[in-house]
């Protein structure tokens, strides 16, 4: 075995390549290591650290002679310490008074490269994009998350296609970390306090292009076997190791920054297993003499919580027994009475039983919340308005960033050279430059066809040898799959479906229809073959069934060959998939796609979407760039629904996506496909990038978060006090408040289309200031079909003080034409140092 310090001298280069994570998209970098030893790559897991330990001294020594070879390594490596040395970066041209706040981004999972297999699935992808485009961005961000031993897990397949489990341990030596050491040299540690003991844990340090990720590890020897397991496994355990892992993430992970002398301006909590880390931030706060509520409104007013899960039961609950195991002292400590402490993460769920909701606690704890999508963010709204009494639900202050993906992670290198030759050099600086997007259809047809076909050819060949090892695994017991050149045929339409294995995705919707999709598979002039991966948590039986179904067709005749299977879904078996399929299938029960990304990183390869109307895709489908599963029809009934989405599903394969994938020019280039294709790149690789999604974030919640800490934090706190001083004196007089109309009054609040009337309402303030609240009149469809969804607010200026605590607001309205209208009006506190007017949650209505 190659130690790392005896490469020599020439190669010293590669060290400092494989130390940094950057190498996971760099597609020079990669070809670089995969050119040292192509059987090492592969068998290392895509791992440089692990390749240059095993990779003989009689090849180094070979490589160092190899002019050729140095040139590149030396080529590779400048181009790399340009990109960490740039400066100014793109957010400190823009946020030049910005460049030292930092984001600390909490995760449960980061997924930044298959060498580094910390991550499960989607969630844990779009953590890792999101560092790399904040690296790429230069926005002062770092990660934190626990470095699980033996990640999630490994699966296979039986003979009988059923799901097993596996897990190996990793070596953190062998992988891009290293361990956070302080000045003399020992490892930093943190110890957080369970249940009756303190639990140490160390901190790995990954080094993602500029951004560093933190990864906390209990496995040391100061802890009992018990503690050290606590970062055994991703989503392993029972209920109550998920609660000692999220203590560890959330308040140790604040603990660790703290240690390495971060003191991060906003909190962004990636989903609620992160949550616990607000109640640190609490107690540091008191610790330092603030009062709770000042250190509430401290902590709210600068953390960020993104919510990725529209389904009930899939966010994170423990029952209070559990809490009260664990959080008794730690309530103690910031002055609060049990059940103060439960109302912080006091929620009702949908079997109306109590508990206490991580979900809950992060919105509690959070000024600044978002969904994935649009339509999760609607979702979300409606999901938790219970804790927002008042409040339009249209208004509730959870807004949406729409996911995005890591385009040069994602993007096929056939595909860089491509856009190198005819966009030119400058691609990666116009990611989010729709103009720039329209130079594709300056791609010859013919060429942008031919490079398909090569990414096609390519993925089949990678599967291909994937799907071998699995046969040779069952050696001689009888199985009914066919053998790999009996399968991927590169020269047919293929359909990729890889995703997490849950339910409501409805992996196996297309075979609603058995005989029907038979014909479709096997069609002699227009065959069709379809790629399925994915895991089913290892406690989801109806997951598994699903994988265990799907590859029960596999093995029957008329599916045979053209239905196929490839498991241990990771990250580049995904690279493989998204860019050698030619359409991507996605049908999931709506709404129940909080976003979906892997259609995502499909268009930017050339590929297309057929999709339901879920997730990001009613973002980007415009009719001409893919195609819509069902429209947005819902059905109460799930088998009616899935009756009428599989119908859609049928008819769309055989009226246009096999007919336009097989209808050739004499050249044998499909134009309408090709077209299509140009389409859905151009219009989707700009508005789905994670740089997009990240911008975004700096621009709605990270910038006027770093603002809102700095403002309430300078001169000890003091605007802060001055806030929390107001805040409590307006909730003690809300109560009181109360209206009184002097014109239109309640017999005749209805506007009829366009009619104009004068408005004057006299709202009786007891002791507050007029310019400490707001008056609007609300204006509201008859015909709406929910409250509030449909509504108009119109601010209402002051008219007169009447005295005795009395004041008359009003002005001329007009309602629109298009219906008839009815009024109300309310009451919202108004602060200048509010992040937004629901910020309080109160709010004063006249009914």
């Amino acid at each position: 075995m190659t130690d790392r310090k005896s490469l020599p001298d020439k190669l010293q280069p590669l060290e400092g390549l494989s130390q940094n994570l950057w190498f996971s998209w760099n597609y020079e970098a990669l070809q670089l290591f995969q050119s040292i030893d192509a059987e090492l790559w592969e068998s290392s897991g895509h791992n440089p650290v692990a390749l240059l330990q095993d990779v003989s001294a009689e090849r180094l020594q070979q490589l160092s002679n190899d002019q050729t070879f140095i040139e590149k390594v030396n080529r590779v490596y400048q181009k790399f310490e340009n990109y960490l040395q740039s400066q100014p970066t793109v957010f400190q041209k823009q946020f030049p008074d910005l460049k030292d706040k930092i984001v600390a981004y909490f995760s449960a999972e980061f997924g930044v490269h298959e060498s580094l297999p910390n991550y499960s699935g989607g969630l844990g992808i779009l953590a890792g994009d999101h560092l790399k485009s904040a690296s790429d961005l230069g926005l002062p961000l770092v990660g934190v998350g626990l470095f699980y031993k033996y990640a999630y897990f490994n699966q296979q397949l039986d003979e009988h296609g059923n799901q097993t489990e596996s897990y190996d341990a990793l070596d953190p030596q062998r992988l891009a970390l290293k361990l956070v050491s302080d000045s003399t040299g020992q490892p930093i540690k943190i110890s957080v306090f369970l249940k009756d003991h303190e639990v140490k844990a160390q901190i790995w340090q990954a080094d993602v292009g500029r951004v560093k990720l933190y990864l906390l590890d209990s496995n040391v020897p100061e802890n009992a076997p018990a503690d050290q397991e606590i970062t055994s496994t991703l989503y392993g355990g029972d209920r109550e190791m998920r609660i000692r892992q999220e203590i560890l993430l959330g308040i140790g992970g604040i603990r660790a920054l703290r240690a390495m002398g971060y003191e991060p301006t906003v909190i962004h909590m990636n989903e609620g297993h992160s949550a616990f880390s607000g109640l640190e931030r609490l107690r540091e706060l008191m610790e330092k003499g603030l009062t709770f509520e000042e250190a509430y409104q401290m902590v709210r007013n600068s953390a960020l919580f993104t919510t990725h899960t529209p389904i009930p039961a899939g966010n994170e609950a423990f029952e209070f027994d559990l809490m009260r195991a664990y959080f008794k002292p730690f309530w103690e400590n910031l002055g609060l009475g049990e059940q103060q402490f439960f109302d912080l993460g006091r929620n009702v769920n949908e079997h109306k039983h109590e508990n206490f909701s991580l979900t809950v606690l992060a919105l509690n704890l959070s000024s600044m919340a978002n969904g994935v999508s649009a339509i999760h963010g609607n979702v979300s709204r409606a999901m938790w308005k219970h804790i927002f009494p008042g409040i339009p639900e249209s208004e509730i202050p959870i807004g949406h960033i729409t996911n995005g993906i890591h385009t040069e992670t994602w993007l096929h290198p056939l595909m860089i050279q491509m856009f190198e030759k005819y966009l030119g050099k400058d691609w990666r600086k116009n990611i989010r430059n729709a103009e720039y997007w329209k130079k594709i259809d300056d791609v010859p047809d013919s060429v942008f066809w031919q490079t398909m076909q090569e990414m096609r050819k390519e993925m089949a060949d990678y599967l291909r040898a994937e799907y071998q090892k699995r046969l040779e695994r069952f050696a001689n017991a009888e199985h009914h799959f066919p053998a790999p050149d009996a399968i991927l045929d590169p020269n047919i339409l293929t359909i990729g479906f890889a995703r997490r294995f849950a339910p409501y995705k409805r992996a196996t919707l297309i075979f609603k229809d058995p005989e029907r999709l038979k014909k479709i598979l096997n069609d002699p002039q227009r065959p069709v073959q379809i790629i399925f991966a994915g895991k089913a948590h290892p406690h989801n039986d109806a997951g598994k069934e699903l994988i265990r179904t799907i590859n029960r067709f596999a093995q029957e005749e008329g599916y045979r060959g053209k239905i196929v299977f490839v498991e241990g879904y990771s990250m580049a078996i995904s690279r493989a998939m998204v860019s050698g399929s030619d359409v991507w299938l996605n049908n999931p029960r709506r709404p129940l796609e909080a976003s979906g990304t892997s259609g995502q990183k499909v268009p930017i390869n050339g590929g297309i979407n057929l999709s339901i109307m879920d997730g990001w895709w009613p973002e980007a489908f415009n009719g001409k760039n893919g195609w819509a599963i069902g429209d947005d029809i819902e059905f109460a009934d799930p088998e009616r629904q899935d009756q009428h989405d599989s119908q859609s599903l049928y008819e769309l394969l055989e009226k246009e996506v096999v007919p336009n994938f097989y209808d050739r020019d004499e050249n044998g280039v499909p134009l309408r496909w090709v077209k299509m294709a140009k389409e859905s790149l151009k219009t989707i690789i700009h508005q789905f990038s994670t740089h997009r999604m990240v911008w975004e974030y700096i621009e709605k919640y990270y910038v006027p978060g770093m603002k809102q800490a700095t403002k309430l934090s300078r001169n000890q706190f003091s605007l802060l006090k001055e806030h929390v001083r107001w805040l409590k004196n307006i909730s003690a007089k809300w109560p009181t408040i109360h209206f009184s109309v002097l014109s239109n009054g309640a017999e005749n609040r209805i506007f009829s289309a366009g009619e104009e009337r004068d408005i004057h309402v006299v709202v009786h303030l007891d002791g507050l200031k007029p310019e400490e609240v707001t008056v609007e009149l609300v204006l509201e469809r008859q015909d709406a079909l929910q409250r509030s969804q449909n509504m108009e607010t119109v601010a209402l200026p002051l008219e007169k003080n009447l005295g005795q605590g009395q004041y008359q607001y009003g002005k001329k309205v007009r309602a629109k034409t298009d219906g008839a209208y009815r009024f109300s009006c309310r009451v919202l506190p108004r602060n200048e140092n509010l992040l937004h007017k629901h910020d309080t949650r109160l709010i004063k209505w006249l009914d």
